[in-house]
């Protein structure tokens, strides 16, 4: 390899390894619980497996909503092989902590939210999203999980932080089945 001046190689592989900025996701659900840990295990004992935000996303639209993978890879603005990529890395970590009696803790991922009315982003392109369950959840209603009574969701309060107006047990979004 040709030298410079110096006896330094004239290219170098460290400055110019960059490669294509990774394309941003859209996800239009936010869970609303945001860890799982098994019962009877101190959370200090406990190794994590951490999902993205997006790896959710494949998983909701591959497996609740039923979307093929060219649909499901359309409504997150990604290549249908991306999605399959996704898919396969969430289900692999589920996988390993159902196995191993890890944590999941899910946040972060290169995302973009708009609101849940479709208009704009929640975040700034560019900035990383790692948030706690903010009653995002994309549900309109919350539903006591005990008596069946429904009440209308506020939008940014969690339907675990909402009492039922009967029984005064902590509500569930719709989603949660």
């Amino acid at each position: 390899m040709p030298a410079s001046a110096e006896g330094k190689p004239w290219f170098s592989l460290e400055k110019n390894m960059r490669g294509r900025p990774k394309r941003k996701r859209l996800v239009r659900f936010f869970p609303e619980i945001t860890y799982f840990k098994p019962a009877g295990i101190p959370l200090r004992h406990l190794p994590e497996e951490v999902l993205s935000l997006d790896e959710i996303e494949a998983i909701r639209l591959a497996e609740l909503e039923d979307l093929d993978q060219e649909e499901a890879a359309e409504k997150m603005k990604i290549s249908r092989v991306t999605f399959l990529r996704i898919l396969h890395a969430a289900h692999k970590k589920i996988a390993k902590s159902l196995i191993f009696g890890k944590a999941i803790k899910m946040e972060g991922g290169e995302i973009i939210m708009p609101n849940l009315d479709g208009t704009g982003p929640v975040r700034r392109p560019g900035r990383r999203f790692a948030g706690r369950g903010q009653g995002l959840g994309g549900t309109n209603e919350c539903v006591c999980p005990s008596c069946g009574e429904k009440v209308a969701h506020t939008r940014g309060v969690p339907c675990i932080q909402t009492k039922c107006p009967k029984c005064e047990i902590p509500m569930r979004g719709v989603f949660c089945r």
